[in-house]
């Protein structure tokens, strides 16, 4: 292939800038052009796309956002929207397509594919919820953010012998308030992969309370419930000062981990590497430290699978 192109689609990571500054060097290492495609599969049916140079994308690893920008296309859930995305794909000349984004993403990419453009998918979303790579790029930032968050509202708590409900991105994985819950010693851990009953926590409150133990951290993914909610509910219950906060976007934003830098250049370099063989139809990832790639239908099939070993671990620990 001597042109390709990349693009960034639905919800921003922290390492997407990463990702890109990987596959625009290592295309140009391998005297491939490459097109940067604007907000996503919009601009790919719109013909927004511009040239991408190495001295474009200069020292941009470290900044979070994407400076391709991204949005949410439903045009491109339609016949009509994916004809119109070849078609531009045609009128620039690119033989192969990088997309960094989510499963929603994933989809489109394989859409592509099987219209006869060769796709390959990055996996960038901070929510850790692809199957087939055990991270995502973000995830590690992300997780970081909201440790840290976690502890700074830990000491207002303890100042004022409050309990806060923290609410952590997650529409449907817990992996975020998982890791990030552990890491910052959360006292208790909701997750929708998990059952579990809120009278039950209110109790262990109460007895934690008895024991002079008057502060307390919930880590909740917004899977699983609205922190407000929750509060209200437990504040009924119990009688005792609740906040909630919700991290929001904060855990987006930022600068990306070291760790997540290197694996966006590691996945960055492997997508550009199976182009440059003429390969699509693939997905890169990380699986047990190795850099891997598998078919997107495949990869596309597979069942989410929750470290429940961690979660029940951490539960012992804190279960006194």
């Amino acid at each position: 292939m001597k042109k390709i192109a990349v693009l960034t689609s639905g919800g921003d990571t922290p390492v997407m800038n990463a990702a890109i500054y990987s596959v625009v060097r290592m295309a140009k290492s391998k005297k491939m052009d490459v097109m940067g495609i604007i907000r996503g599969y919009s601009g790919l049916i719109n013909g927004d796309l511009a040239e991408l140079l190495p001295e474009q994308v200069e020292y941009i690893s470290n900044q979070g956002g994407t400076i391709l920008k991204s949005a949410r296309c439903l045009e491109m859930l339609t016949d009509e929207g994916k004809q119109k995305a070849v078609q531009t794909l045609k009128d620039f000349g690119i033989e192969g397509l990088i997309v960094i984004g989510g499963d929603g993403s994933f989809k489109g990419a394989r859409a592509l594919t099987h219209m006869g453009v060769p796709a390959i998918g990055l996996p960038g979303t901070i929510d850790n919820d692809i199957a087939y790579t055990d991270y995502t790029l973000g995830f590690d930032t992300a997780v970081n953010t909201a440790a840290q968050e976690i502890a700074k509202i830990r000491t207002t708590m303890l100042s004022h012998d409050r309990i806060c409900v923290v609410e952590i991105m997650g529409r449907h994985c817990g992996d975020m308030a998982l890791h990030a819950g552990v890491a910052a010693e959360a006292d208790f851990i909701i997750v929708p992969e998990v059952e579990f009953d809120l009278d039950q926590i209110c109790e262990e409150i109460m007895a934690r309370t008895a024991r002079g133990r008057e502060t307390s951290i919930i880590a909740l993914s917004e899977g699983a419930g609205n922190s407000q909610e929750v509060a209200e509910y437990i504040k009924e219950k119990t009688g005792r000062d609740m906040k909630h906060v919700v991290l929001g976007y904060t855990q987006r934003g930022g600068e990306p981990t070291v760790f997540d830098r290197i694996l966006a250049m590691k996945t960055g370099a492997r997508a550009v590497e199976l182009l440059a063989r003429g390969i699509g139809g693939r997905v890169v990832g990380v699986r047990n430290n190795e850099i891997i790639d598998d078919d997107i239908d495949e990869a596309l099939a597979m069942q989410l699978k929750f470290n429940y070993k961690l979660y029940e671990q951490y539960q012992a620990m804190t279960n006194y």
